[in-house]
């Protein structure tokens, strides 16, 4: 299976996606915040980050384009429960900084592991 980041502030949240992305026979890592998060992936790059949008030290969006200067090519799915960009949806944002799959929060599971079937398959 795969070698996923996750990236997110929010503890509970990224221990269930954990435990129901290892149940599914992945990897995980987590990181919580983007500098982190940015650091892992440097040292042990993943084939997949998800990655919350509103996070301290370094915000989904600000993470989205320093991984995609360093990897055009990299994979990344962008999750968000919402936040205040004003009247700018953040995960609008991040589709047009070309993130193809993006979550709103809380989804479905399923949800989830169709986009990082989808992404995989791209490779």
């Amino acid at each position: 299976m795969a070698h996923i980041l996750i990236i997110d502030d929010d503890a509970p949240t990224r221990q269930l996606l954990r435990d129901f992305l290892e149940g599914q026979g992945h990897h995980i890592v987590e990181a919580e915040n983007g500098k982190v998060g940015i650091e892992i992936h440097r040292s042990d790059p993943a084939e997949v980050i998800i990655t919350d949008i509103f996070m301290p030290e370094k915000n989904g969006l600000r993470v989205i384009r320093e991984l995609q200067r360093e990897d055009p090519a990299i994979k990344i799915i962008a999750i968000s429960g919402g936040g205040d960009l004003g009247n700018l949806n953040p995960l609008i944002l991040a589709e047009e900084v070309g993130i193809e799959h993006t979550l709103t929060k809380p989804f479905h599971m399923q949800d989830l592991l169709d986009a990082i079937q989808d992404l995989l398959l791209e490779t």
